[in-house]
Protein backbone atom coordinates (compact mmCIF):
# COMPACT_ATOMS: atom_id res chain seq x y z
CA UNK A 1 0.00 0.00 0.00
CA UNK A 2 1.41 3.38 -1.01
CA UNK A 3 1.38 6.42 1.25
CA UNK A 4 -1.27 7.98 -0.95
CA UNK A 5 -3.55 4.93 -0.74
CA UNK A 6 -3.08 4.86 3.02
CA UNK A 7 -4.30 8.44 3.33
CA UNK A 8 -7.20 8.29 0.85
CA UNK A 9 -10.28 10.04 2.20
CA UNK A 10 -12.92 8.18 4.14
CA UNK A 11 -16.55 8.67 3.11
CA UNK A 12 -17.07 11.07 6.02
CA UNK A 13 -14.01 13.11 5.08
CA UNK A 14 -15.05 13.24 1.43
CA UNK A 15 -18.45 14.57 2.47
CA UNK A 16 -16.84 17.26 4.65
CA UNK A 17 -14.38 18.22 1.90
CA UNK A 18 -17.27 18.58 -0.53
CA UNK A 19 -19.16 20.77 1.93
CA UNK A 20 -16.11 22.99 2.44
CA UNK A 21 -15.27 23.51 -1.23
CA UNK A 22 -18.95 24.20 -2.02
CA UNK A 23 -19.26 26.88 0.68
CA UNK A 24 -19.28 30.55 -0.28
CA UNK A 25 -15.92 32.05 -1.31
CA UNK A 26 -13.92 28.88 -0.59
CA UNK A 27 -11.64 28.22 -3.56
CA UNK A 28 -8.72 25.78 -3.80
CA UNK A 29 -6.20 28.17 -2.19
CA UNK A 30 -8.47 29.08 0.72
CA UNK A 31 -9.42 25.41 1.13
CA UNK A 32 -5.73 24.54 1.48
CA UNK A 33 -5.11 27.28 4.02
CA UNK A 34 -8.19 26.34 6.05
CA UNK A 35 -7.07 22.70 6.27
CA UNK A 36 -3.56 23.81 7.23
CA UNK A 37 -4.87 26.01 10.06
CA UNK A 38 -7.73 23.88 11.37
CA UNK A 39 -6.54 20.36 10.60
CA UNK A 40 -9.84 19.00 9.25
CA UNK A 41 -12.62 20.15 6.98
CA UNK A 42 -15.13 19.72 9.82
CA UNK A 43 -13.23 22.14 12.05
CA UNK A 44 -12.83 24.59 9.16
CA UNK A 45 -16.57 24.49 8.43
CA UNK A 46 -17.33 25.44 12.03
CA UNK A 47 -14.95 28.41 11.80
CA UNK A 48 -16.21 29.86 8.48
CA UNK A 49 -18.90 32.26 9.75
CA UNK A 50 -16.62 33.94 12.30
CA UNK A 51 -13.72 34.17 9.83
CA UNK A 52 -15.96 35.81 7.24
CA UNK A 53 -17.28 38.26 9.84
CA UNK A 54 -13.73 39.29 10.73
CA UNK A 55 -13.00 39.71 7.02
CA UNK A 56 -15.70 42.34 6.76
CA UNK A 57 -18.75 40.52 5.36
CA UNK A 58 -21.98 41.93 6.76
CA UNK A 59 -24.30 38.94 6.25
CA UNK A 60 -23.67 35.36 7.34
CA UNK A 61 -22.00 33.47 4.48
CA UNK A 62 -23.54 30.31 3.12
CA UNK A 63 -21.93 27.15 4.46
CA UNK A 64 -22.87 24.06 2.44
CA UNK A 65 -24.94 21.65 4.51
CA UNK A 66 -24.42 17.95 4.88
CA UNK A 67 -27.73 17.36 3.09
CA UNK A 68 -26.65 19.47 0.11
CA UNK A 69 -23.36 17.59 -0.16
CA UNK A 70 -25.10 14.22 0.04
CA UNK A 71 -27.52 15.24 -2.71
CA UNK A 72 -24.60 16.18 -4.95
CA UNK A 73 -22.88 12.86 -4.27
CA UNK A 74 -26.11 11.07 -5.16
CA UNK A 75 -26.55 13.14 -8.33
CA UNK A 76 -23.03 12.20 -9.40
CA UNK A 77 -23.72 8.54 -8.67
CA UNK A 78 -26.83 8.59 -10.88
CA UNK A 79 -24.70 9.33 -13.96
CA UNK A 80 -21.90 6.98 -12.94
CA UNK A 81 -19.59 9.73 -11.66
CA UNK A 82 -17.60 10.01 -8.43
CA UNK A 83 -15.48 12.54 -6.57
CA UNK A 84 -11.70 12.06 -6.56
CA UNK A 85 -9.63 13.91 -3.95
CA UNK A 86 -6.01 15.04 -4.07
CA UNK A 87 -5.20 12.29 -1.57
CA UNK A 88 -6.61 9.55 -3.80
CA UNK A 89 -4.18 7.43 -5.85
CA UNK A 90 -5.97 8.10 -9.15
CA UNK A 91 -5.99 11.91 -8.83
CA UNK A 92 -4.09 13.20 -11.92
CA UNK A 93 -0.50 13.64 -10.68
CA UNK A 94 0.33 16.65 -12.84
CA UNK A 95 -2.86 18.39 -11.77
CA UNK A 96 -1.92 17.73 -8.15
CA UNK A 97 1.39 19.54 -8.75
CA UNK A 98 -0.31 22.89 -9.47
CA UNK A 99 -0.01 25.66 -6.89
CA UNK A 100 -3.64 25.26 -5.84
CA UNK A 101 -5.13 22.07 -7.31
CA UNK A 102 -8.87 21.57 -6.93
CA UNK A 103 -9.20 19.46 -3.77
CA UNK A 104 -11.99 17.44 -5.37
CA UNK A 105 -12.76 16.72 -9.01
CA UNK A 106 -15.86 14.98 -10.27
CA UNK A 107 -14.99 12.17 -12.68
CA UNK A 108 -17.01 9.96 -14.97
CA UNK A 109 -15.06 7.20 -16.67
CA UNK A 110 -11.48 6.03 -16.28
CA UNK A 111 -9.40 8.90 -14.87
CA UNK A 112 -6.45 6.48 -14.58
CA UNK A 113 -5.70 7.63 -18.13
CA UNK A 114 -4.27 10.78 -16.58
CA UNK A 115 -1.61 8.74 -14.77
CA UNK A 116 0.04 8.61 -18.20
CA UNK A 117 1.62 11.68 -19.74
CA UNK A 118 -1.19 13.51 -21.53
CA UNK A 119 -1.16 16.16 -24.23
CA UNK A 120 -3.81 18.88 -24.42
CA UNK A 121 -5.06 19.88 -27.85
CA UNK A 122 -7.08 23.09 -28.04
CA UNK A 123 -8.09 25.58 -30.69
CA UNK A 124 -10.78 27.50 -32.50
CA UNK A 125 -14.46 26.66 -32.22
CA UNK A 126 -15.00 27.91 -35.78
CA UNK A 127 -12.15 25.79 -37.03
CA UNK A 128 -11.24 25.65 -40.69
CA UNK A 129 -11.32 22.40 -42.65
CA UNK A 130 -7.51 22.34 -42.57
CA UNK A 131 -7.44 23.01 -38.82
CA UNK A 132 -9.90 20.20 -38.15
CA UNK A 133 -7.87 17.79 -40.28
CA UNK A 134 -4.66 18.75 -38.47
CA UNK A 135 -6.25 18.34 -35.04
CA UNK A 136 -7.53 14.93 -36.07
CA UNK A 137 -4.14 13.86 -37.40
CA UNK A 138 -2.08 15.10 -34.46
CA UNK A 139 -4.50 13.72 -31.86
CA UNK A 140 -4.69 10.33 -33.54
CA UNK A 141 -0.93 10.02 -33.89
CA UNK A 142 -0.30 11.17 -30.32
CA UNK A 143 -2.73 8.50 -29.15
CA UNK A 144 -0.84 5.88 -31.13
CA UNK A 145 2.35 7.00 -29.37
CA UNK A 146 0.68 6.39 -25.98
CA UNK A 147 -0.33 9.95 -25.08
CA UNK A 148 -3.95 10.37 -23.94
CA UNK A 149 -5.37 13.63 -25.29
CA UNK A 150 -7.11 16.24 -23.14
CA UNK A 151 -9.47 18.90 -24.45
CA UNK A 152 -12.57 20.90 -23.54
CA UNK A 153 -15.44 19.27 -25.53
CA UNK A 154 -16.04 22.52 -27.45
CA UNK A 155 -16.98 22.68 -31.11
CA UNK A 156 -14.23 22.63 -33.72
CA UNK A 157 -10.71 21.65 -32.69
CA UNK A 158 -11.70 20.18 -29.29
CA UNK A 159 -14.35 17.88 -30.73
CA UNK A 160 -12.03 16.75 -33.55
CA UNK A 161 -9.31 15.87 -31.03
CA UNK A 162 -11.75 13.88 -28.89
CA UNK A 163 -13.17 11.93 -31.82
CA UNK A 164 -9.67 11.03 -33.05
CA UNK A 165 -8.70 9.56 -29.68
CA UNK A 166 -11.82 7.62 -28.70
CA UNK A 167 -9.89 4.36 -29.07
CA UNK A 168 -6.59 5.55 -27.56
CA UNK A 169 -7.63 7.68 -24.60
CA UNK A 170 -9.74 10.86 -24.54
CA UNK A 171 -10.23 13.13 -21.53
CA UNK A 172 -12.84 15.92 -21.73
CA UNK A 173 -12.87 18.71 -19.14
CA UNK A 174 -16.18 20.47 -18.48
CA UNK A 175 -16.78 24.13 -17.59
CA UNK A 176 -20.04 23.17 -15.87
CA UNK A 177 -21.26 20.17 -13.92
CA UNK A 178 -20.73 16.73 -15.42
CA UNK A 179 -24.48 16.50 -15.98
CA UNK A 180 -24.32 19.74 -18.04
CA UNK A 181 -22.25 18.99 -21.17
CA UNK A 182 -21.65 22.08 -23.29
CA UNK A 183 -22.48 22.55 -26.06
CA UNK A 184 -25.54 20.30 -26.12
CA UNK A 185 -24.56 18.96 -29.53
CA UNK A 186 -21.51 17.27 -27.97
CA UNK A 187 -23.43 15.42 -25.25
CA UNK A 188 -23.38 12.25 -27.37
CA UNK A 189 -19.64 12.66 -27.89
CA UNK A 190 -19.17 12.84 -24.12
CA UNK A 191 -21.04 9.55 -23.75
CA UNK A 192 -18.87 8.03 -26.48
CA UNK A 193 -15.73 9.08 -24.63
CA UNK A 194 -16.86 7.22 -21.50
CA UNK A 195 -18.11 4.19 -23.45
CA UNK A 196 -14.66 3.83 -25.06
CA UNK A 197 -12.71 3.97 -21.80
CA UNK A 198 -12.08 7.71 -21.63
CA UNK A 199 -12.93 10.18 -18.88
CA UNK A 200 -14.98 13.31 -18.21
CA UNK A 201 -13.71 15.73 -15.54
CA UNK A 202 -15.07 18.81 -13.78
CA UNK A 203 -14.44 20.76 -10.58
CA UNK A 204 -17.85 22.46 -10.78
CA UNK A 205 -20.98 21.34 -8.87
CA UNK A 206 -23.45 18.92 -10.37
CA UNK A 207 -26.22 20.86 -12.09
CA UNK A 208 -23.97 23.88 -12.72
CA UNK A 209 -24.74 25.54 -16.06
CA UNK A 210 -21.44 26.91 -17.43
CA UNK A 211 -21.00 30.67 -17.70
CA UNK A 212 -18.39 32.56 -19.69
CA UNK A 213 -16.26 33.17 -16.58
CA UNK A 214 -16.14 29.42 -15.84
CA UNK A 215 -14.19 28.56 -18.99
CA UNK A 216 -10.81 29.88 -17.75
CA UNK A 217 -11.19 27.53 -14.75
CA UNK A 218 -11.82 24.68 -17.17
CA UNK A 219 -8.78 25.74 -19.20
CA UNK A 220 -6.65 25.64 -16.03
CA UNK A 221 -7.62 22.00 -15.54
CA UNK A 222 -6.89 21.14 -19.18
CA UNK A 223 -3.42 22.69 -18.93
CA UNK A 224 -2.86 21.20 -15.47
CA UNK A 225 -3.62 17.60 -16.43
CA UNK A 226 -1.38 17.70 -19.49
CA UNK A 227 2.39 17.58 -19.81
CA UNK A 228 2.21 19.71 -22.94
CA UNK A 229 -0.40 21.79 -24.77
CA UNK A 230 -0.79 22.02 -28.54
CA UNK A 231 -2.71 24.98 -29.98
CA UNK A 232 -3.91 24.18 -33.49
CA UNK A 233 -5.87 27.27 -34.51
CA UNK A 234 -6.64 30.33 -32.41
CA UNK A 235 -7.61 33.92 -32.99
CA UNK A 236 -5.68 36.63 -31.16
CA UNK A 237 -8.26 36.78 -28.32
CA UNK A 238 -9.07 33.06 -28.23
CA UNK A 239 -9.66 31.20 -24.96
CA UNK A 240 -7.13 28.67 -26.24
CA UNK A 241 -4.43 31.25 -25.58
CA UNK A 242 -5.52 31.29 -21.92
CA UNK A 243 -4.89 27.54 -21.82
CA UNK A 244 -1.46 28.09 -23.38
CA UNK A 245 -0.61 30.84 -20.90
CA UNK A 246 -1.67 28.69 -17.94
CA UNK A 247 0.38 25.77 -19.27
CA UNK A 248 3.43 28.01 -19.60
CA UNK A 249 2.97 29.47 -16.10
CA UNK A 250 2.99 25.95 -14.68
CA UNK A 251 6.16 24.91 -16.46
CA UNK A 252 4.50 22.83 -19.16
CA UNK A 253 5.56 22.88 -22.79
CA UNK A 254 3.47 24.85 -25.27
CA UNK A 255 3.34 23.86 -28.94
CA UNK A 256 1.71 25.72 -31.82
CA UNK A 257 0.98 24.98 -35.45
CA UNK A 258 1.88 27.90 -37.73
CA UNK A 259 -0.78 29.23 -40.07
CA UNK A 260 -1.28 31.70 -42.86
CA UNK A 261 -0.81 35.33 -41.78
CA UNK A 262 -3.94 36.05 -43.85
CA UNK A 263 -6.14 33.78 -41.70
CA UNK A 264 -7.36 35.40 -38.46
CA UNK A 265 -7.73 31.91 -37.00
CA UNK A 266 -3.94 31.58 -37.16
CA UNK A 267 -3.15 34.95 -35.62
CA UNK A 268 -3.08 33.56 -32.08
CA UNK A 269 -0.91 30.54 -32.89
CA UNK A 270 1.54 32.63 -34.88
CA UNK A 271 1.74 35.05 -31.95
CA UNK A 272 2.47 32.16 -29.56
CA UNK A 273 5.37 31.09 -31.76
CA UNK A 274 6.76 34.65 -31.71
CA UNK A 275 6.50 34.56 -27.91
CA UNK A 276 8.52 31.33 -27.64
CA UNK A 277 6.09 28.46 -28.11
CA UNK A 278 7.57 25.48 -29.91
CA UNK A 279 6.68 25.47 -33.60
CA UNK A 280 5.58 22.00 -34.70
CA UNK A 281 4.87 20.61 -38.13
CA UNK A 282 4.57 16.92 -37.27
CA UNK A 283 3.61 14.80 -34.30
CA UNK A 284 7.16 13.58 -33.81
CA UNK A 285 8.15 17.12 -32.80
CA UNK A 286 5.89 16.81 -29.73
CA UNK A 287 6.84 13.22 -28.94
CA UNK A 288 10.56 14.01 -28.97
CA UNK A 289 10.07 17.10 -26.82
CA UNK A 290 8.03 15.30 -24.15
CA UNK A 291 9.75 11.93 -23.86
CA UNK A 292 12.87 13.29 -22.06
CA UNK A 293 10.59 15.09 -19.58
CA UNK A 294 9.11 11.80 -18.42
CA UNK A 295 6.53 11.65 -21.15
CA UNK A 296 5.77 7.99 -21.10
CA UNK A 297 4.52 5.63 -20.49
CA UNK A 298 3.75 6.45 -16.84
CA UNK A 299 3.92 9.46 -14.53
CA UNK A 300 3.78 7.35 -11.40
CA UNK A 301 7.23 8.65 -10.45
CA UNK A 302 5.69 12.11 -10.11
CA UNK A 303 2.76 10.85 -8.05
CA UNK A 304 5.16 9.36 -5.52
CA UNK A 305 7.77 12.10 -5.48
CA UNK A 306 5.62 15.23 -5.45
CA UNK A 307 4.67 16.34 -1.95
CA UNK A 308 0.90 16.50 -1.67
CA UNK A 309 -0.20 19.27 0.65
CA UNK A 310 -3.13 17.11 1.76
CA UNK A 311 -1.32 13.76 1.81
CA UNK A 312 -0.41 13.62 5.46
CA UNK A 313 -2.93 13.89 8.24
CA UNK A 314 -1.94 17.35 9.41
CA UNK A 315 -1.90 18.74 12.88
CA UNK A 316 -3.70 22.08 12.90
CA UNK A 317 -1.57 25.21 13.00
CA UNK A 318 -2.82 27.25 15.95
CA UNK A 319 -4.05 30.63 14.68
CA UNK A 320 -1.63 33.41 15.62
CA UNK A 321 -3.41 36.30 17.36
CA UNK A 322 -3.79 39.31 15.08
CA UNK A 323 -4.77 42.63 16.65
CA UNK A 324 -6.64 45.27 14.68
CA UNK A 325 -3.54 47.39 14.10
CA UNK A 326 -1.69 44.48 12.51
CA UNK A 327 -4.77 43.47 10.51
CA UNK A 328 -4.98 47.03 9.18
CA UNK A 329 -1.29 46.89 8.18
CA UNK A 330 -1.82 43.62 6.31
CA UNK A 331 -4.85 44.98 4.47
CA UNK A 332 -2.91 48.17 3.73
CA UNK A 333 -0.27 46.12 1.93
CA UNK A 334 -2.87 45.03 -0.59
CA UNK A 335 -4.08 46.92 -3.64
CA UNK A 336 -5.41 46.28 -7.15
CA UNK A 337 -1.95 45.11 -8.34
CA UNK A 338 -1.17 41.47 -7.42
CA UNK A 339 1.60 41.12 -4.80
CA UNK A 340 3.34 38.09 -3.37
CA UNK A 341 2.56 36.89 0.14
CA UNK A 342 6.23 37.25 1.10
CA UNK A 343 6.03 40.95 0.19
CA UNK A 344 2.94 41.36 2.38
CA UNK A 345 4.84 39.78 5.28
CA UNK A 346 7.78 42.15 4.84
CA UNK A 347 5.62 45.25 4.38
CA UNK A 348 3.32 44.60 7.34
CA UNK A 349 5.86 43.14 9.75
CA UNK A 350 3.40 40.35 10.55
CA UNK A 351 4.18 36.66 10.90
CA UNK A 352 3.40 34.39 7.94
CA UNK A 353 0.61 32.69 9.93
CA UNK A 354 -0.97 36.05 10.74
CA UNK A 355 -0.92 37.11 7.10
CA UNK A 356 -2.41 33.82 5.96
CA UNK A 357 -5.22 34.02 8.52
CA UNK A 358 -6.15 37.57 7.48
CA UNK A 359 -6.08 36.50 3.83
CA UNK A 360 -8.46 33.64 4.65
CA UNK A 361 -10.80 36.13 6.33
CA UNK A 362 -10.66 38.52 3.35
CA UNK A 363 -11.14 35.68 0.88
CA UNK A 364 -14.23 34.42 2.70
CA UNK A 365 -15.57 37.98 2.70
CA UNK A 366 -15.05 38.13 -1.09
CA UNK A 367 -12.59 41.02 -0.87
CA UNK A 368 -9.46 39.58 -2.54
CA UNK A 369 -8.50 37.72 -5.68
CA UNK A 370 -5.91 34.94 -5.89
CA UNK A 371 -3.44 34.89 -8.78
CA UNK A 372 -0.80 32.46 -10.04
CA UNK A 373 2.57 32.59 -8.34
CA UNK A 374 1.00 32.88 -4.87
CA UNK A 375 0.01 36.50 -5.50
CA UNK A 376 -2.93 38.41 -4.06
CA UNK A 377 -4.83 41.56 -5.07
CA UNK A 378 -7.63 43.52 -3.43
CA UNK A 379 -10.93 43.67 -5.30
CA UNK A 380 -12.41 47.10 -5.94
Amino acid sequence: MTARQKHSLSDEQRLAWLRLIRSDNVGPATFRDLIAHFGTAVAALEALPELARRGGVAARIRVATEDQARRELEAAGRIGARFVATRDPDYPPLLRSLDHPPPLICVRGDIALALDACVAIVGARNASITGTKLATRFAGELGQHGFPVVSGLARGIDAAAHRATLQTGAIAVFAGGLDMPFPDENAALADEIVANGGALVSEMPMGWQPRSKDFPRRNRLIAGIALGTLVVEAARRSGSLITARLANENGRQVFALPGSPLDPRAEGTNHLIKQGATLVTETQDIVEALRPAGGGPQLSFLAESEEDEFLSVRQPTPPVPTDQELRTAIIGALGPTPVEIDDIVRFSGAAVGQVQMVLIELDLAGRIERHSGNRISMLA
